[in-house]
């Protein structure tokens, strides 16, 4: 769901790998976005990922809203850097009070998610609207434009753009570049593009470079996350 300049937000629930098999399939990988989650008396965040991560059981099972890469500090009030690869309980970052408020709503509501939808739409009507060149610097980024390219056509210097990067996205631009890199090659890769093909048109160097970034971002091999053999 868009909302002119306001998060993006998508139906997503974590926990549905509470009933599987602990396959790699079943971790939550790198994309740049971070997460508002929810269970039964509980409001977490999911900060922006560098490493693959797996749900926590929850007896109720988990709810979430995703943001678009950049737009969640702004609901926050936190720097993403500060909730790169972590799991934080809402109450740690806004009052206990507030926080109590909203979880009571959401607990009582018909559609976890639509509540969720509607906090969020709430807040970030206070907040305003993230910075535009945020979704500038990721749509660059996503297309496979070098980083000093992007930070060239927006007018900023590399310093600059790595400033920008840490609060919004949690990390800097080459981080940012890579995990993009990787949700393109996932995409080919499960739409079946053979790997090879798929690493050239993802904007890798070939296969081998493609299966390094993989491991390392998603800690296990590219056949092993679409279901190849």
């Amino acid at each position: 769901m868009a909302v002119r300049d306001r998060p993006t937000t998508a139906r997503r629930d974590p926990a549905e790998a509470q009933d599987r098999s602990g396959t790699a399939r079943d971790a939550v990988l790198p994309d740049g976005c971070m997460d508002l989650l929810w269970s039964e008396g509980r409001l977490l965040v999911a900060g922006p990922d560098t490493r693959p991560h797996t749900p926590e059981a929850a007896p109720g099972g988990w709810a979430g809203i995703r943001f678009y890469p950049g737009t969640a500090p702004a609901y926050l009030g936190v720097p993403a850097s500060e909730l790169r690869d972590r799991r934080v309980e809402l109450t740690d970052l806004w009052p206990a009070a507030e926080v109590r408020r909203l979880t009571a709503r959401i607990d009582a509501a018909a559609d976890p998610v639509e509540a969720l939808e509607e906090v969020a739409l709430l807040r970030a009507a206070e907040a305003g609207p993230p910075d535009p060149l945020l979704r500038d610097v990721v749509a660059a980024l996503g297309a496979g434009r070098p980083v000093a390219e992007t930070a060239d056509r927006l007018g900023l210097g590399a310093r600059q753009l790595h400033r920008r990067s840490l609060a919004a996205f949690g990390y800097g631009p080459k981080t940012l570049a890579r995990v993009l890199r990787l949700q393109r090659a996932l995409a080919l890769a499960r739409d079946g593009v053979p790997f090879t093909e798929t690493a050239l048109r993802a904007g890798f160097a070939d296969q081998a470079h493609l299966a390094r970034d993989v491991r390392e971002l998603a800690g296990a091999t590219l056949g092993e996350l679409v279901g190849h053999r």
